[in-house]
């Protein structure tokens, strides 16, 4: 899993005034809660904490948060925007146990050409997430797929993507994640479905 290091300082001020004057000083306010201790109020520079979010967008990761000398491994929670100019207002991050197993969305990244593709064929993707199982850290960033030796109607199926150790497979394995079909099949199909109405 993608891992980022945030810094932040501790956060006294509360409220709507003081917090609009925090972001008019370029700080963004926050928060870290969970691991059992009570939620702790952070600020941090928005232009730092702005291109690291960018950074890992959409993507696992586990940040170790740094707090003036401490720190903890957290996940991202809610991030809340301007509605009109995209500016950090708030962020919310979790504490994570990094011994704990959980299950996470993992992308799929399509490689290759498939045989069948050259032959005519047509590659359905079905899945674009990969539903996995195990600690934070051993959890990848993405699962790589290569569809060259696909021929026409053949499939790869959730049990043929081999994972890393200590990952283990949520999802049904006899799920086809990605199938190559004959071009006249997938044309025939629609023009069947106008015909029965």
């Amino acid at each position: 899993m993608y891992q980022v290091e945030i810094s932040a300082s501790a956060r006294e001020v509360t409220g709507k005034g003081p917090m609009r004057q925090l972001r008019m000083q370029g700080k963004t306010p926050g928060v870290v809660y969970g691991g059992g201790k009570d939620a702790q109020m952070l600020e941090f520079d928005t232009k730092v904490l702005y291109g690291q979010l960018l950074d890992f967008h959409r993507r696992n990761a586990v940040v170790t948060l740094n707090v003036e000398g401490s720190s903890r491994s957290v996940r991202v929670g809610e991030i809340q925007v301007h509605p009109v100019d995209n500016s950090l207002i708030h962020v919310d991050f979790c504490e994570i146990d990094l011994d704990k197993v959980q299950s996470y969305k993992v992308p799929i990244v399509y490689t290759g050409v498939a045989k069948g593709v050259d032959l005519g064929g047509i590659l359905h993707i079905h899945h674009r997430v990969l539903l996995l199982s195990g600690k934070p850290l051993d959890i990848p960033d993405e699962i790589t797929v290569d569809v060259t030796s696909l021929t026409i109607d053949s499939s790869i199926e959730c049990k043929d993507i081999p994972l890393p150790a200590n990952v283990t497979l949520v999802e049904d394995p006899g799920v086809a994640v990605v199938v190559d079909k004959a071009l006249v099949e997938s044309v025939a199909a629609p023009v069947a479905a106008k015909k029965k109405k």
